[in-house]
């Protein structure tokens, strides 16, 4: 009776989740599938074959953004989970204290520094060199991706890894595997799922991202969500084209992250 009663303490999630989650996918699906005359039909979602080169680009330079983060991530997330708690403590707030700042003006702060007259070409220009075009360029929005999101494969990875059971490498030291052999055959195993995670939190923000593109791309780097921004406040204003790209785009993140996940089950990490 009592874990009854407890169950209607949900309710006001449900609602919101029915409000602002549900309500909004029933809608961007009825225009995705009606046309500007009200006629339902898949006529949006053909006309979706001529922006194959931005999709092309946006989950390119969202993998090529994740997989830096990964290597420059994981190192960083192990060493990490070696030191001592004073120091995690300090090199987490490290981590996160760009977070605290605002997202747009982060990104700001990188137009500043890769502009031809920025920060980077002004130093350059003392040696004689440049001035170089740093910024709207493909490699200025993963560096974008890179910085805003870094810290979000950096923070599952640390957490899983600091919660393997020290017994476990003991164990592997005490059977005669060296540094290298304990790490390969116990810790990366056993830290697949803060991997696969910290790959979702980045490729997901990153596959649909504007306004880094935006913003370092300089309109030259056209990507998905630049694309689905055009079609709601844009010249072009075509919902109903917009809404079938947003469709396309999330069952296409979602099949990614299915992907990854079905990887993710094949083992248990074991804590403390």
């Amino acid at each position: 009776m009592v874990s009854r009663r407890l169950k209607w303490l949900a309710a006001p999630y449900i609602l919101w989740m029915g409000v602002f989650v549900v309500s909004p996918l029933v809608i961007v699906t009825f225009f995705a599938f009606t046309a500007r005359d009200g006629g339902f039909g898949l006529d949006n979602f053909l006309q979706l074959r001529a922006f194959a080169p931005v999709f092309a680009r946006s989950f390119y330079l969202a993998f090529l953004a994740t997989a830096v983060c990964l290597l420059l991530g994981y190192p960083f997330a192990y060493a990490l989970s070696r030191e001592s708690a004073r120091v995690q403590g300090a090199a987490l707030l490290l981590v996160m204290l760009p977070m605290w700042m605002n997202f747009l003006l982060r990104t700001y702060a990188w137009m500043n520094i890769l502009e031809n007259n920025g920060l980077i070409n002004r130093f350059l220009g003392n040696f004689g060199i440049g001035p170089l075009q740093l910024i709207n360029t493909q490699g200025a929005v993963v560096l974008g991706m890179v910085y805003n999101y870094l810290p979000f494969m950096i923070l599952p990875v640390f957490t899983v890894i600091q919660k393997i059971h020290a017994s476990l490498i003991e164990a592997a030291q005490d059977l005669g595997g060296n540094a290298r052999v304990v790490f390969a055959r116990v810790v990366f195993p056993l830290s697949l799922p803060g991997v696969l995670s910290g790959i979702t939190m980045v490729f997901v923000p990153s596959a649909s991202t504007f306004i880094i593109s935006k913003l370092l791309g300089g309109g030259k780097v056209l990507l998905l969500g630049d694309l689905i921004e055009m079609q709601f406040l844009g010249n072009a204003y075509n919902l109903h084209l917009g809404s079938a790209i947003s469709i396309v785009m999330m069952l296409l993140v979602v099949l990614c992250m299915t992907v990854m996940n079905r990887f993710g089950d094949r083992g248990d990490v074991i804590y403390v």
